[in-house]
């Protein structure tokens, strides 16, 4: 091997779209969505195929065939908890190799053994989760229903849209899995633009995603285990923008979470995330299409165009619940200057901005190098807020 020694962090040093992706992939091991082993062994195969296009998708997904085959075995010798857990992994494998795929046929194809295995998998290991579709104008908002451990009555909830190019059965396992364990309800949802209702429903972003998270809310308090009054809402990553923009228009929800912000001047950072698209594409995170599709528009270009109007600097005023905003500082895609504002610019009495450290761990964008230490201050925090359940 020739170049830069990887790390943990830069798996592959002279890419950093494979780091990233990687990076997010090794931040579900603490809640056995994969293996570390496998990782490897897959990220191994890859180094033999660095300027491959296909590389990545084939890779993956032959790792995920690989697991659910483990999984089905496991299930027909009645072994269920076994199987659960190797579906768990191979939908997670399945979602990886979805990432640099454009929309279309295939990668449909991947998300759907995805969808199939994580199903398989959270029946078998979390058989109080609930499958829901939550009402959304002529539609619905595909979403998880993690209850409360030991809940005695209505229980305070947390809402947690993703992000740019997330999913909901990776929010249930690393928020809500915790979350629950605190005694809060969570309610892990794929907004428009995102994950499911992306897809396979064809529901694209929009700028006032108040309308979603009105929806959101509507269903959580609908539930007579919930108490409407404990409800917040929490998104990372591009969600950085969802979740203060929800809570500027939709003021029943108690509290906001940002897990990691996206850039305070969205429309700049896009500009800039276009000319390295195109000059210097394995510099960035982001595929060419995946803002364009995740908007419902024809290409870059039209994308940063239509993110003029994803901007919370005429709303953030209007922010006045309780406001957590957390951010690493060797964040490569947004800045602690960018919490700062946020921050600074919501109309929040009570906010805080939190700000992880290598030292601490959760140094990286949302946290990924050490998702926990960033979920445990989040869940310490809405236990300040709503009091313990």
């Amino acid at each position: 091997m020739t170049g830069p020694y990887p790390t943990w962090i830069d798996h592959f040093p002279e890419d950093f779209t494979r780091s990233n992706a990687m990076l997010v992939t090794k931040g579900m091991a603490p809640y056995g969505a994969v293996a570390l082993e496998e990782i490897e062994r897959v990220a191994e195969n890859l180094r033999q195929r660095p300027d491959d296009p296909d590389a990545w998708w084939q890779e993956w997904s032959a790792m995920a065939a690989r697991i659910e085959g483990y999984a089905d075995a496991a299930a027909a010798k009645g072994r269920q908890l076994t199987a659960g857990n190797y579906y768990i992994r191979a939908g997670n494998y399945y979602f990886t190799a979805d990432r640099p795929v454009p929309p279309g046929e295939r990668k449909f194809g991947l998300y759907r053994k995805a969808l199939r295995c994580f199903h398989a998998g959270f029946e078998r290991r979390y058989p109080r989760m609930e499958r829901i579709d939550v009402p959304f104008e002529n539609a619905a908002l595909p979403a998880y229903f993690l209850p409360a451990q030991g809940a005695k009555g209505p229980a305070p909830a947390v809402v947690v849209f993703d992000g740019l190019d997330n999913c909901k059965e990776m929010s249930v396992l690393f928020a809500g899995l915790e979350f629950s364990r605190r005694g809060f309800h969570t309610l892990s949802i794929d907004g428009p633009g995102q994950g499911e209702a992306l897809r396979l429903r064809g529901i694209h972003s929009r700028h006032d995603y108040e309308v979603a998270g009105t929806a959101a809310y509507d269903y959580i308090a609908s539930r007579p285990d919930v108490d409407e009054k404990r409800v917040a809402v929490m998104a990372y990553s591009f969600g950085g923008y969802y979740a203060p923009r929800i809570v500027a228009f939709e003021r029943r929800y108690a509290a906001c979470v940002v897990l990691g912000t996206v850039a305070w001047d969205i429309h700049a950072k896009q500009v800039e995330r276009k000319r390295l698209i195109e000059t210097a594409p394995k510099t960035t995170s982001q595929s060419p299409f995946q803002l364009p599709w995740v908007l419902g528009v024809k290409d870059m270009t039209e994308a940063v165009e239509a993110v003029r109007r994803f901007t919370l600097k005429d709303c953030a005023k209007d922010i006045t619940c309780p406001l957590l905003v957390t951010h690493g500082v060797n964040d490569r895609l947004a800045s602690p200057e960018d919490a700062r504002r946020l921050s600074e610019a919501a109309g929040s009495k009570r906010k805080l901005v939190k700000l992880f450290t290598p030292e601490e761990g959760g140094a990286e964008h949302c946290h990924v190098d050490n998702r926990q230490v960033g979920v445990d201050f989040v869940a310490d925090w809405l236990t300040d807020i709503f009091g313990n359940p």
